[in-house]
């Protein structure tokens, strides 16, 4: 087949996917007929209150028939965050506010729900009470303040973890939310500006215009990819006196990135990214970050190990997770915690071992699955349907509950230049693909992971703008 019928039923696809899915937002938007739900007197409402509003607290609140308990919702920052896509924000394909659901959405006209933007600061479970921390920015004060629960959800997420390398917190950029990503886009723009400079030397040239990311899993390989992608779609026709320059290197410590795929997808994954002239550095450990490089052991085929210095112009940091604060807090104060090392322990039923009234769900607990939006998805629909089944049964007994049981529906990475892999888990199959039409099938999946039309508008709008027009390249 020639090049241009490929390229005509190429388009044709397209057409057609666009029109299919542009008629399924129009759905989705018009579609606003509600079931009717159980309401609980409102003498017999328990106070439930919600930490965070990442994944596995939002799929909880849309899932919980909310006007059965007085629902209190904490978190420092008042939106959900799409964080599959964030990668694509660093490099301007699609706009960080597309990400973004305001979170009073997810409750709209629901008296019962009380929003605090604030950060919860300490769960004391002898008082059940929250301790939470409001930066009033008009007033300039700090106020301090508890809030009671009868029961509580903790949604916390995790912070990055840095696995006490020196330097790591001082001089990388994470990518965990919408200020990162942000951060990451203008220390490029930055690094670009900065090469340009008449009188730079060579060597100041090649520092400034080498991106390293360390951590081979889908954060670090997605964000790499679409650097990558940045460079061949603009920065290398825009700036064709420095672009021979350009280099990307991602860094895992790990024998191979994508360790959660296939064998075949992670070869195939590592050939790509090297065609598309990314150095992938496995089998390397990171020892040391300074301002200007890292130090960098790497393991050769023969066993020996190497030291050597990468100088750098932007390094992101993309590596695992560690508990918050609150979360190690938390853990110190409950007898069966005090082992804990990857969150808060919770049983099959997602209730805090050792605590009364308290589940957790997400990042923050420690349920022998992967840290993933997939998993703390699962789990807030499932808590949901705990208490929905809680309020319709009298308090003397309590409903049968059946432990929580994760369905993995597969995993999905772009790897850059229309490519993308997965494996799935289809009726009880495992099925792996690699390349454009699995690119289509990404884009598809993450545009239906997306927890409102609002945002599959805004982000579909996004694709299609830097199709036509290319991506932004200003800071902000």
């Amino acid at each position: 087949m020639n090049s241009s019928k490929l390229a005509s039923r190429s388009y044709r696809l397209f057409l057609v996917t666009a029109v299919g899915y542009c008629s399924y937002l129009a759905w989705t938007i018009c579609s606003t007929e509600e079931k009717p739900k159980p309401v609980t007197p409102a003498a017999e409402k328990k106070n439930l209150v919600v930490l965070g509003t990442g994944w596995g607290s939002v799929s909880f609140l849309k899932d919980l028939d909310i006007d059965n308990y007085n629902v209190f919702v904490i978190s420092p920052r008042n939106y959900f965050l799409f964080t599959p896509l964030l990668p694509s924000c660093t490099t301007g394909l699609v706009e960080g506010h597309s990400l973004m659901e305001p979170i009073r959405n997810f409750f709209k006209g629901k008296s019962a729900v009380e929003f605090y933007e604030a950060e919860a600061t300490e769960v004391d479970p002898e008082r059940r009470v929250v301790h939470i921390k409001r930066n009033h920015t008009i007033q300039g004060e700090v106020a301090q303040s508890v809030i009671p629960y009868d029961m509580l959800v903790v949604g916390v997420g995790a912070d990055n973890a840095t696995f006490n390398v020196p330097g790591v917190e001082e001089h990388s950029c994470f990518l965990k939310n919408a200020n990162d990503a942000q951060k990451i886009r203008n220390r490029i723009t930055d690094c670009i500006e900065t090469a340009l400079c008449k009188g730079r030397s060579s060597d100041e040239i090649q520092k400034l215009l080498h991106f390293v990311v360390v951590g081979g899993g889908p954060t670090g390989v997605e964000f790499a990819a679409e650097l990558q992608d940045y460079y061949k779609d603009g920065l290398r026709d825009r700036f064709p006196d420095i672009m021979d320059a350009f280099r990307i290197t991602l860094i895992e410590a790990l024998p191979n990135v994508l360790p959660m795929f296939s064998k075949q997808l992670m070869d195939y994954t590592e050939s790509t990214l090297k065609a598309e002239a990314i150095n992938v550095l496995t089998k390397a450990s990171v020892k040391e970050v300074s301002k200007d490089d890292i130090r960098v052991e790497v393991t050769k085929p023969d066993g020996t190990k190497d030291i050597q210095t990468i100088p750098y112009g932007l390094l992101v940091w993309a590596t695992g997770n560690k508990q918050k604060g609150i979360i190690e807090n938390l853990a110190m104060r409950l007898n069966k915690q005090q082992d804990s090392r990857r969150g808060l322990v919770v049983d099959g039923c997602l209730a805090v071992q050792g605590a009364h009234n308290i589940w957790a769900l997400g990042d923050c607990a420690n349920s022998k699955l992967p840290p993933t939006a997939q998993v703390a998805h699962q789990q807030g629909s499932y808590l949901a349907n705990v208490f929905n089944a809680m309020a319709r049964t009298p308090s003397s007994g309590g409903p049968e509950v059946q432990p929580f049981d994760y369905n993995h529906q597969g995993a999905l990475a772009y790897i850059g230049m229309d490519k993308a892999v997965a494996d799935l888990n289809l009726l009880g199959f495992n099925i792996s693909s690699h390349g454009f039409f699995t690119f289509l099938f990404w884009k598809a999946a993450y545009l239906n992971m997306c927890l409102s039309a609002r945002s599959r508008f805004l982000v579909t709008t996004d694709w299609m703008k830097a199709r036509v027009f290319g991506r932004d390249m200003f800071r902000e």
